[in-house]
């Protein structure tokens, strides 16, 4: 009887730690690291997004022109180039005290950009920087360099894309810092005046900090498909890598556009929510 209690007992302790084993392979802090991940690739997209939007207002601009204000509801865009050498331009897309727009995502304050020359011409450059910008009560900073690499053998254009000293701040004054070096090949859409055509695919590495102070690096394994009528990257998968743990797989689907995202670890899987705004705290 008391050999039969033991065996058990030894059974439900292995059960437990199998168990237990299983449930910490995709911890919590796992899954917010892909999760501040995903965030801040959301955020920094839609300012790529609202860069080229203001490449097609520049197109149609006038050089001879010494400046121009194209006013909206909001935001207000304004195009100046003070010298009389029609090159360099600056963009200023102003937000002013706030105002919602598609997918009702919220912002408020200036992106400035710095455009060389035209978007087609290769080595042209854009340079992005943000004067008190907020993205859903999210302040964004860094600077952010968009470079024309020309068309690649598929006849797709190509750029160079690179995000220095990110950093986003949210209402709490949590911080989470972003960093990367991208490549962005134009599938569709590039040379068409309609703008929801449009779609990208992305390749490159990132290295950031999340909320909780834990540093990533992360590498895109499968090219990360943008289109712009859709509110998250369709697919394409991210792997996430930190000091002496196990790699975590972010996951963007097959092409639905949807906001569903998956991660993995240790051979557990777990589905996330694809957002534009910020965590809770201790999640």
């Amino acid at each position: 009887m008391k050999t039969k209690a033991l065996l058990m007992f030894a059974a439900i302790a292995i059960f437990s730690v199998m168990s237990c084993n299983k449930k910490s392979s995709l911890d919590q802090t796992s899954v917010n690291v892909a999760d501040d991940d995903a965030v801040s690739n959301a955020v920094f997209e839609d300012v790529s997004n609202t860069a080229d939007i203001a490449d097609q207002t520049l197109d149609n601009y006038q050089a001879g022109t010494k400046s121009l204000t194209v006013t909206d509801s909001c935001p207000s865009v304004t195009i100046d180039h003070p010298t009389d050498a029609i090159w360099p331009k600056t963009i200023t897309i102003d937000y002013g005290s706030g105002c919602t727009g598609f997918y009702d995502n919220t912002r408020s304050g200036k992106i400035i950009i710095v455009v060389t020359g035209p978007r087609k011409t290769t080595g042209s450059i854009r340079t992005i920087t943000f004067d008190n910008y907020y993205f859903n009560g999210i302040k964004v900073e860094g600077t952010k360099t968009i470079e024309t690499m020309g068309y690649n053998g598929n006849q797709n254009m190509v750029f160079h894309v690179k995000l220095t000293d990110g950093k986003l701040t949210l209402p709490n004054n949590a911080v989470i810092e972003r960093s990367f070096d991208h490549q962005r090949e134009w599938i569709a859409g590039f040379n068409t005046r309609n703008i929801w055509d449009d779609e990208v695919l992305i390749t490159g590495t990132a290295s950031g900090v999340t909320i909780n102070g834990v540093a990533y690096t992360n590498s895109i394994t499968t090219a990360l498909h943008w289109t712009r009528a859709c509110k998250f990257i369709v697919s394409g998968i991210i792997d996430i890598e930190r000091e002496g743990k196990d790699s975590i797989v972010l996951d963007f689907g097959s092409g639905s556009c949807d906001a569903v995202a998956t991660v993995t670890k240790g051979g557990e899987t777990k589905e996330i929510t694809l957002r534009h705004k910020y965590r809770v705290m201790g999640r």
